[in-house]
């Protein structure tokens, strides 16, 4: 009797076990299909608009080789068209991108969607990419990655919100962050870098949450695209083979030039931002891109057409042909140009330009040593990592962003070396990154239009408060 009744508990239990694992598993499944649709538009959307990028860059090279003169005029025309289209349709889209997604991830709640809808949504993809591709077809030096970021983010999050009421819930900071991840993995190739990207620069949450999530869609976004592009390198694969054995030392002096140079570069775009912030006409935002843009064509015209674009000829170019050594005003030129396309207040990134720059200082250094070809091309990787270091603050996404475009795993010491000595120079410029400067300034516009839809009036300026720049301990 007392073996029938264990029979029946035991059968009973083993039901009810069944039921809930078949449950769970159901739920996860649900909860997972709208990370990988969100993945798939996302690899899609990030081809298409690379590809489109590339058409502009060649575009203004095909103008600069036909008649160069011509550049006078199609530079300042496109910068005031691109800085133009943000103001007039959608003023968050400016810039790189990556700062609203922060904003947006630091707001997301129950009752913020009005807030984050203007940071995030369907508008802000199609003026990203149409004000960013006029800038570049003008010779802007500004990268795709920063807006690829954020168009995947407002994707994740579009996808999240045309969910049925029945559908098992999914965070919606989670969805943000996840897209910012694929978006970086797609834009890149690079799925250990949107990885280490969301967990470096855009989350203070604990990354077990969201871990599954992340991986999933940083594969199936990069695959995606993989699928259509076929297998690449964002660059290729330079020669680093017999370094020699005090290379370390060049790396380190590389790391903390760059470092330096680079959060030099994100404080005077703050100051420039800043000095824009006190004009009040129209006619002064438009005399700033037309001089902006003459300064950009002139150097491209008398000097070198290099200091136009997104800086990717620049690292192939010292990285894989004999003409391995950068003058001593590439660097300059390239650290120039960025700034000045950043501020114009159209759409457009920082990361290629920041990976080119440090590739122009990294060659330059190199120059002074005379160093063989390998040895050279190890502090063009060094001044890579340690430039965008420098701007971002992020020295482990800056190091696996690099080693995965070349595949060069034999110098990931260096290049985390080239990291920690960056990200330690840049803090005696600046102790925040410009991404957190950019992130305040968001949250206290949003917070201003809020103010002022409460009011029904004339709201004050809101004032720009920047972060504490506190000395490094």
């Amino acid at each position: 009797m007392s073996n029938n009744i264990l029979s029946k508990i035991r059968l009973h239990l083993k039901h009810s076990f069944d039921r809930l694992n078949n449950e769970q598993l159901k739920k996860n499944v649900l909860q997972a299909i709208p990370f990988w649709i969100a993945s798939v538009i996302t690899g899609l959307i990030a081809v298409v608009y690379a590809r489109l990028f590339l058409y502009a860059e060649d575009l203004t090279a095909k103008v600069f080789h036909w008649h160069a003169w011509l550049l006078f005029i199609l530079t300042p025309v496109c910068f005031i068209a691109a800085w133009w289209i943000v103001k007039r349709f959608a003023t968050y889209s400016r810039g790189s991108g990556i700062p609203q997604v922060a904003a947006a991830i630091e707001i997301t709640g129950p009752k913020t969607d009005d807030k984050v809808n203007k940071l995030l949504s369907i508008k802000i993809i199609v003026v990203k990419v149409i004000s960013s591709l006029v800038l570049a077809i003008g010779g802007g030096a500004i990268g795709r990655e920063g807006p690829t970021i954020q168009i995947a983010a407002s994707v994740f999050r579009k996808i999240n919100q045309i969910l049925p009421a029945w559908w098992p819930k999914v965070a919606k900071r989670n969805m943000i962050i996840t897209g910012a991840a694929a978006g970086l993995a797609a834009a890149f190739n690079t799925p250990l870098g949107g990885i280490v990207f969301a967990i470096e620069e855009l989350t203070k949450t604990h990354f077990s949450y969201f871990k599954t999530a992340i991986f999933s869609s940083v594969i199936i976004a990069g695959l995606t695209a993989q699928g259509i592009l076929g297998p690449y390198l964002y660059l290729g694969y330079p020669k680093i083979d017999s370094l020699s054995t005090f290379i370390f030392l060049s790396v380190a002096l590389v790391a903390a030039i760059t470092g330096l140079l680079g959060s030099a570069m994100s404080k005077f775009i703050l100051v420039i931002l800043k000095w824009k912030a006190k004009f009040r006409f129209q006619r002064e935002h438009v005399i700033y891109l037309v001089c902006c843009a003459l300064i950009m064509v002139t150097f491209a015209y008398f000097v070198n057409f290099a200091a136009l674009g997104s800086g990717k000829d620049v690292m192939q170019r010292v990285l894989f042909t004999s003409d391995k050594y950068s003058t001593w005003y590439m660097p300059v030129f390239r650290i120039i140009g960025p700034a000045l396309s950043f501020t114009t207040g159209a759409a457009g990134g920082i990361f290629a330009p920041a990976l080119g720059a440090g590739a122009s200082v990294g060659s330059f250094v190199a120059s002074w040593f005379n160093f063989s070809e390998a040895n050279t091309n190890m502090l063009i990787l060094a001044g890579m990592v340690g430039f965008l270091t420098g701007v971002t603050r992020s020295p482990f996404t800056s190091a696996i962003l690099v080693l995965e475009m070349t595949d060069r795993n034999n110098v990931i010491f260096h290049l985390i070396l080239a990291g920690m000595i960056a990200s330690l120079a840049a803090m005696l410029v600046d102790k925040h990154s410009l991404y957190d400067h950019l992130k305040v300034q968001y949250m206290i516009d949003l917070k201003a239009e809020e103010e002022k839809e409460n009011a029904q009036e004339e709201p004050t300026p809101a004032v720009i408060e920047p972060l504490k720049n506190e000395s490094p301990a």
